[in-house]
């Protein structure tokens, strides 16, 4: 039911390529004041913008000033999401976020507490089975900062991904395949290779790229057997948020004020295949008895159901 959002009369695939191409510029735009922040505050100390690379560029403006900059495009393009939607498509954006009358939060808060819950538990376990591996970081006034950056613009950088690959891209593969195995599969490949650039790839090897695209996956298969997007908006949520609060890294793309400071040479071992393969199953069963989710093979491989479907259209 909810990738067949997408039949309705008018709607074709080459407006989602267009709407593909309006995404990319708007993101592109949102990144401009990082730039332009990045440029100003290098002149004013006298130094050329060309000679410097990726990491030095990213430690110019400090860490909770780079964090606002980094999110800012996703937040711009978040916002841009729903007009999009609604000029290109002529539809509603609740259709493109989910089957249900409305937005389900009991949904997202259920998903984000359980994934919140279990990454501090986890962080926990880790930092007292092996303290040599963290280094305490927290600092009152910056990780204050970080917090208030971090709540209110992490959800948004999420939001826009989920909104782009399980709303908008599974909806149009959907509208082109006519069925539901192509769409997960070709937007989990997509959201992985976004992070193919990520610090963590260079620094772990390109078998990191299992996770990320197991993780895709993982928040695709969530959408079509809930029939919407709630579960993997607040899981995607809680994964950033608290990982940017509680620890990372010199080697991470998310570089923050956090408490702790992860300082192990790291190892592309079983760790990247754990989550996906056993934690990621226990928490679908746990989804699916939660929400009696039934008929996979359907849900997950089949046809779209009554293609010439046509939804309730905005006017």
């Amino acid at each position: 039911m909810f990738l067949s959002k997408a039949f309705f009369q008018g709607n074709q695939f080459w407006k989602y390529v267009v709407g593909t191409l309006l995404i990319i510029i708007v993101s592109t735009i949102g990144q401009l004041p990082l730039m332009g922040a990045i440029i100003y505050k290098l002149k004013s100390e006298g130094k050329s913008f060309y000679n410097i690379d990726e990491t030095q560029m990213m430690s110019i403006l400090g860490k909770n000033t780079t964090l606002f900059f980094m999110l800012l495009s996703f937040a711009v393009v978040f916002f841009a999401m729903p007009f999009i939607t609604k000029r290109l498509h002529s539809q509603k954006f609740k259709d493109m976020l989910t089957s249900r009358l409305k937005l389900d939060w009991k949904r997202i808060f259920f998903s984000f507490s359980v994934w919140t819950i279990f990454q501090i538990i986890v962080t926990i376990v880790g930092y007292y089975a092996a303290p040599e591996d963290f280094k305490w970081n927290f600092e009152w006034q910056p990780f204050l900062i970080l917090a208030l950056i971090a709540i209110i613009m992490i959800p948004l950088q999420t939001s826009a991904e989920e909104f782009i690959f399980r709303g908008y891209l599974m909806q149009g593969f959907g509208l082109l395949a006519k069925n539901k195995w192509f769409p997960l599969l070709l937007t989990s490949i997509l959201f992985g290779s976004l992070h193919y650039f990520n610090p963590e790839v260079e620094k772990m090897g390109s078998i990191i790229m299992v996770y990320y695209i197991g993780t895709g996956l993982f928040f695709g298969i969530l959408t079509l057997m809930d029939e919407g997007l709630e579960l993997a908006l607040g899981f995607h949520a809680a994964n950033n948020l608290i990982t940017a609060l509680l620890v990372t890294s010199e080697w991470s793309a998310l570089q923050t004020h956090s408490v702790l400071k992860d300082v192990s040479d790291p190892s592309a071992g079983f760790e990247i295949f754990l989550p996906v393969l056993v934690v990621f199953p226990i928490l679908l069963y746990v989804f699916a008895k939660k929400y009696g989710w039934t008929d996979w093979k359907e849900k997950l491989t089949g046809k779209i159901e009554n293609p010439s479907i046509v939804s309730d259209v905005s006017v």
